[in-house]
């Protein structure tokens, strides 16, 4: 697929250095750009023992001084969506006006982010930034709450990489280095920034509500009345149709703006309901709860993920007024594709479908990074995307 400022391919098949040297030759050619800026990597754990050779292979051949990457089950790429990835995945760039600032913070810095200043080299003001990050480490939630004070209302897109084999590691690439830790940051700076989209892939039910007593992440009282009692009221009056669909994929959205007077789609983030106490009247949810926030219960399957995809594309095809993305990197949840929507490429299509043809690649995550509202989260069984957009 064809760009003024970017490509993307996938590469199958079994690991051949001489088809490999020739194929990343073929894919800068069709680059309609004196350089590329930044190469963008995912590599299927299959060929993560190849990862350094493919590195060199893939910076000679695709003459791309800058890449950043991690290992990844599953890749999407252009209009396709790879469940059973074998290969690699690959978008090439081209920044006209943009400063690129490659990071990586290992998983010690994380734990001290006071210490470490992890942005102090990246210049104001910030655009935005892509994240890979490692899927068994704890700090995720962490960085991104300092990113949300030090950056606040800038976004940050990204996604958890893939693991390899049955150990508890990961890979991620900055340029020619294999780290097992950490985050790599790919922040950008100057002409060109980040439009962001986050699809949570739910549906509101009933109406918002008021918290009225919490605990850590148990909620006791919804409207002064027992939280449970105000879940099943919701649940009941829902038409019998709906309710059908509706149990076993409720969810709960917490507003994340309270000064909005009304709430839609999109406006909560959104977790796991993850247990109810009928007895204390009390529900477990996926989040720290506390009294006067707003909350709303969601409706998650394939119908409500596919309709908020909807909505969330036409609301970017519209901040993007007459700018054309130079292209796109997207983070799909591997608990999406096919077992949720029931049929393939459902996410990487529907991009195409309302932004293309556009190059674009990303992988099914184990866990999605990216804006609802002016900060920041880690997610479950979203759709996150960056475009990247010359201004």
């Amino acid at each position: 697929m064809r760009a003024a400022f970017s490509v993307a391919d996938h590469f199958h098949g079994e690991f051949d250095e001489s088809r490999l040297a020739e194929w990343a030759s073929l894919l800068r050619s069709r680059l309609q750009a004196p350089s590329v800026d930044l190469g963008v990597l995912f590599l299927s754990p299959r060929w993560a023992p190849m990862a350094r050779e493919i590195l060199d292979i893939l910076r000679v051949h695709g003459r791309i001084p800058r890449i950043i990457g991690c290992s990844a089950n599953g890749a999407l790429c252009n209009g396709h969506e790879h469940e059973e990835f074998s290969g690699l995945a690959l978008a090439l760039f081209h920044l006209p006006g943009a400063e690129l600032h490659l990071l990586h913070f290992p998983a010690e810095a994380l734990g001290d982010l006071d210490a470490c200043r992890p942005w102090a080299r990246i210049p104001r003001p910030c655009r935005g930034a892509i994240a890979l990050a490692d899927p068994f480490q704890t700090y995720n939630d962490a960085w991104l709450d300092r990113w949300n004070l030090d950056f606040p209302g800038i976004p940050v897109i990204g996604g958890l990489a893939s693991g390899i084999g049955s150990s508890d590691s990961s890979q991620l690439y900055i340029d020619g280095d294999i780290l097992e830790d950490g985050v790599v940051l790919a922040a950008l700076s100057g002409a060109v920034s980040i439009l962001p989209m986050v699809s949570q892939g739910c549906t509101p039910i009933g109406d918002p509500w008021t918290i009225t007593r919490a605990e850590r992440n148990v909620i006791f009282g919804i409207a002064n009345r027992p939280a449970y009692s105000v879940l099943v009221d919701t649940f009941n009056a829902l038409p019998a149709e709906e309710r059908q669909r509706t149990q076993n994929n409720l969810m709960v959205g917490f507003a994340s703006a309270e000064d909005r007077a009304d709430h839609a789609a999109g406006d909560f983030l959104v977790r796991n309901l993850l247990g109810v106490d009928p007895r204390h009247g009390a529900l477990a949810v996926g989040a720290l709860a506390r009294p006067g926030q707003t909350l709303q219960f969601q409706r998650r399957d394939g119908d409500a993920a596919s309709a908020d995809l909807v909505r969330c594309l036409e609301r970017t095809r519209a901040a993007l007024g007459q700018r054309k993305p130079i292209g796109a990197l997207l983070f799909s949840c591997c608990g999406r594709g096919q077992r949720l929507f029931g049929k393939p490429d459902h996410d990487a299509a529907m991009v195409q479908e309302h932004l293309g043809p556009l190059p674009v690649v990303g992988i099914l995550a184990n866990g999605e990074i990216g804006p609802v509202g002016p900060s920041c989260h880690l997610h479950g069984y979203t759709a996150s995307m960056a475009l990247l957009v010359r201004d």
